[in-house]
């Protein structure tokens, strides 16, 4: 029922072990343990009502129709056992503020938890302190402390530490920010996004400029002009892959518990203001508040025979989903009593798809399509309306949320258990565990090399893309192999073009489809879409501007954009190189960026998709619309490339196809083991494989090879 690296990556995070690391459970254990975790906080079911409940939890988990969150999958049923993935933590202008946050923060890493902070309270860099007869060190310099500590810990000993770092675009230090990760050895622990407000966007569309304002005073500093601060976003973001861009304002529009004031001022509605996310951006919270993510993995609700959804029993999961989350919020021992509180005042949760891509495939559908949007709309106002019925009638049975009265819900009349219900956020390591494509990403590659024990490695055929080539009778070893240098079916001979219709992948699709398929789901979702929008290596500054226009006019709350190889290709021009040729045919080109000269190496990696260089002078990317929330790989300086040991290298394991018998070492003979992790910045930081196994997904990096992902 479960994969191969499905079981392989709830052996090495979910499980629980004993002292020596021996698992002490099994798939069915786990999903016994959580089930049993999250129905026993049902204080108003009888015990034959909780353990009914329990086995619909356990059925829908072993069956892979949904999973929650990873905190939940890994510590339900522990002794402290944190629940949830999303936190945002207030950071107030102070040094002993910044500091327990600081010390907040590590608190929820150690749990598993990520973690999203506004910076935008405090003081500008060089700001006269009173107290101290000193100067302010600003923002970017805490961020960097920040980072610091996050390095330290490890999330449990199973999730890296994550965080979302956000500056308004107001903020008087709103260059320094835009700046800080142009060297990309810095804060790689940190998502940054810049906080869009509407009067920059006003300015920006009428070539103006807006004011800076003090945080402390709340007094105008200064005036810049928009488009110089927009095309610094863009040019960073085009060479790096940062700072992305939230619609703070669009945000706190669509929130029902946003503070609501008079025009005195006074609080007449509302808790809270929106000033950040958590880490991939999809959830925004308010200062302390905690959210419970899952995902329903739509492909096994497909009736292929009709060609449709089963709605019934898709209904049913939905509304059990719901249930599932918001006992979570019961279960959770949360790691800060005001972070309780605001969680328990608010019961947000925030249900989910995976799976989309498999789904289209399953109905026959291509991605790049109008029918696709259609039905990505038709899909997610039915998971809309279904789950929110679902609050509803949760809500009748154990009371709305507690500041329900102070939102918008309540002056609609519409009594709910959650003050939101619906987010698309990123399923990494969850889909790989439902064996099912990420979120509502399309596929990343058709094929790709998974490398196992024993340094063997496999090409892992898509199952869908297998069992048609099968009945269609154009299955061979071969095509598979050629598919997997490529990575994509658009340049393979042998394959029917309707075919390769269907199996679009990631980088066959343009931008256009790529933000209009997150708009179609953000048009019928309470918090926000999680997505990358992919471009190719070559994508010129002017391809994002359009695509952050689109994102700004189909009224999306942040976006992402990944040029494919940014980062990378600050350090290295890497040649497309067939992975599965023999050592002495190949040859690297390797360009260091602090110089002209060039450096021919034998040195190859399997690619999944094609890599390229720097094609464009950075000095051309003068550009006018903003780049989303993305993590990256940490590049590496030129001058740290080892060239006289990438040429060392040792050649691979035997390579074998997955699912299709023996196939000999000739066939199937890579060329090196890869080079050093220091020279290809795409390596998966854990597992060490360097097939660009580590992909970008919903701004969230996610190894293929082995289950590692930054979120």
């Amino acid at each position: 029922m479960f994969s191969e690296n499905a079981i392989k990556v709830l052996e090495k995070r979910y499980f629980l072990k004993d002292a020596s690391g021996k698992p002490l459970e099994d798939a069915a254990a786990l999903f016994k343990r959580v089930a049993n975790t999250i129905a026993s906080v049902d204080k108003k079911s009888s015990a034959e009502e909780v353990a009914k409940l329990a086995s619909e939890f356990y059925d829908m988990m072993i069956k892979r129709e949904f999973m929650p969150n990873s905190p939940t999958l890994m510590n339900a049923g522990k002794k402290g056992g944190q629940l949830s993935a999303c936190f945002v933590l207030p950071v107030p202008d102070s040094l002993e503020g910044i500091f327990e946050t600081c010390k907040n923060a590590a608190l929820i890493h150690k749990t598993g938890g990520g973690t999203g902070f506004s910076f935008s309270r405090l003081r500008p860099a060089n700001d006269p302190v009173a107290s101290s007869c000193g100067v302010a060190s600003g923002p970017v310099s805490f961020m960097t402390v920040y980072d610091a500590a996050t390095e330290a810990i490890r999330q449990g000993g199973t999730r890296r530490g994550a965080n979302m770092g956000m500056l308004r675009v107001d903020h008087p230090d709103i260059e320094l920010f835009i700046a800080a990760k142009r060297e990309t050895d810095r804060l790689n622990n940190f998502n940054i996004s810049v906080a869009i407000t509407n009067p920059f966007m006003k300015a920006l569309a009428e070539d103006g400029e807006y004011e800076l304002i003090h945080p402390s005073t709340g007094k105008p500093v200064k005036k810049v002009r928009a488009r110089a601060i927009f095309d610094s976003i863009v040019e960073n973001a085009h060479a790096t892959g940062e700072p992305g861009l939230v619609f703070i304002d669009r945000i706190n529009a669509h929130d029902p518990v946003r503070l609501q004031l008079d025009d005195e001022g006074n609080v007449i509605a509302g808790t809270e203001d929106i000033e950040a996310t958590n880490p991939c951006g999809e959830q925004p919270l308010g200062p302390g508040d905690a959210c419970n993510l899952g995902s329903i993995n739509v492909a096994q609700f497909v009736d292929e025979s009709k060609r449709d959804f089963d709605w019934k029993r898709l209904e049913k999961t939905v509304k059990l989903s719901v249930r599932f989350l918001d006992n979570v919020i019961d279960a959770n021992t949360y790691p800060l009593q005001f972070i309780a509180s605001a969680t328990l005042n608010n019961r947000r949760i925030g249900l989910g798809v995976m799976g989309w891509a498999e789904a289209l495939i399953k109905l026959g559908i291509s991605y790049d399509s109008e029918e696709a949007l259609t039905a990505a709309e038709s899909l997610m106002q039915f998971f809309q309306t279904t789950a929110h019925a679902a609050s509803r009638e949760l809500a009748e049975k154990r009371g709305a949320f507690p500041n329900w009265q102070f939102t918008s819900w309540h002056d609609k009349g519409i009594k709910l258990r959650n003050a939101t219900v619906t987010t698309i956020a990123p399923t990494g390591t969850i889909s790989i565990i439902a064996g099912t494509s990420s979120g509502i990403e399309p596929l990343f590659a058709i094929s790709y090399v998974r490398r196992v024990l024993g340094g063997t490695e496999l090409i892992e055929v898509n199952p869908l893309f297998e069992k048609i080539a099968k009945e269609r009778g154009f299955y061979s070893v071969e095509l598979m192999e050629r598919i997997a240098r490529e990575g994509t079916l658009k340049h393979v001979d042998g394959v029917p073009e309707d075919i390769k219709r269907l199996f679009v992948s990631s980088h066959d699709i343009s931008f256009e489809w790529h933000v209009r398929m997150q708009a179609a789901f953000q048009k019928h979702t309470d918090n926000a879409v999680s997505k990358t929008i992919n471009f190719p290596v070559e994508a010129s500054c002017e391809d994002i501007e359009k695509a952050y226009l689109l994102a700004w006019e189909l009224s999306l709350k942040g976006i992402t954009v990944y040029r494919d190889a940014s980062r990378q290709s600050q350090v290295l021009n890497i040649a497309k190189t067939d992975p599965l040729k023999k050592a002495d045919s190949v040859s690297v080109s390797v360009t260091q960026t602090d110089t002209t000269k060039e450096h021919s190496v034998c040195a190859v990696t399997p690619n999944a998709s094609s890599s390229g260089g720097l094609l464009e002078d950075s000095k051309k990317c003068s550009s006018k619309i903003v780049a989303g929330t993305v993590t990256s790989p940490p590049a590496v300086p030129a001058e740290a490339v080892d060239i006289a040991n990438i040429s060392n290298r040792q050649p691979r394991h035997d390579t074998k196809l997955v699912g299709s018998g023996p196939a000999t070492q000739a066939q199937f003979q890579s060329a090196f083991r890869g080079a050093p992790k220091k020279f290809q910045s795409d390596a998966c930081p854990e597992c060490g494989y360097q097939s660009r196994s580590l992909v970008k997904y919903e701004a969230c990096l996610m190894c293929v090879s082995c289950g590692y992902t930054k979120c």
